[in-house]
């Protein structure tokens, strides 16, 4: 199976309008446009009754003392942990294509619904933990919310987007399950995966 992207080149930078947040030589970073890029997939097996997507950062910071704390850098040697951007199961079988802004079309305070949406069932992405504590942001964020890594990291981010040939026309998820749900339900009926990765980062000192 094969997975292509008109947004962006495999294994390059994700452009700023695919991204949660952005540079800005102000306060440092803000929101952009948050759109859901383009993504196209080919060549699934026979048998394939569902497709999924699930896009994770795998270069997270597992400690975020210094995380966006101005004087002070995320040290690219502290251990990683993913977090998940994109949660998208039980895609019908009959699409290969979603569009740019399909899953995502500007930031919603509280994030997006989770369920059933045309282009497949949404899960809930990582932000939905980052914002616990926000009392304007919190909420469950369904669906694809972009990059926005610390500005003061010193690793560059990969975002991979894996997507899933599947040989069950759904999964059984509901409400709000999460990237690593998705997976473990996914076990013993994945008949392939193809992945495409873009790269981000909002540290002007670090080379995309």
């Amino acid at each position: 199976m094969k997975v292509h992207s008109k947004s962006f080149e495999d294994n390059s930078p994700i452009p700023r309008e695919f991204a949660f947040c952005m540079p800005d030589p102000e306060s440092q970073a803000t929101f952009s446009t948050n759109r859901s890029p383009h993504i196209s997939w080919s060549d699934a097996p026979e048998g394939t009754r569902s497709f999924a997507i699930i896009c994770v950062d795998p270069d997270v910071p597992s400690v975020g003392d210094s995380v966006n704390v101005v004087g002070e850098t995320v040290s690219g040697n502290i251990p990683r942990v993913d977090f998940y951007h994109w949660v998208l199961v039980d895609i019908p079988s009959g699409i290969s294509e979603l569009a740019e802004g399909a899953d995502s079309e500007g930031i919603t305070t509280g994030g997006k619904p989770v369920g059933r949406t045309p282009n497949g069932v949404r899960g809930i992405n990582d932000y939905t933990k980052w914002f616990a504590g926000d009392e304007q942001m919190r909420g469950h964020y369904g669906g694809y919310d972009g990059p926005c890594p610390p500005w003061n990291d010193e690793l560059l981010h990969h975002y991979v987007f894996r997507v899933f040939a599947l040989d069950v026309d759904n999964l059984g998820l509901s409400g709000p399950f999460a990237g690593q749900e998705a997976l473990r339900a996914m076990e013993g009926h994945i008949l392939a995966e193809a992945r495409y990765t873009g790269t981000y980062t909002q540290n002007p000192h670090v080379s995309e």
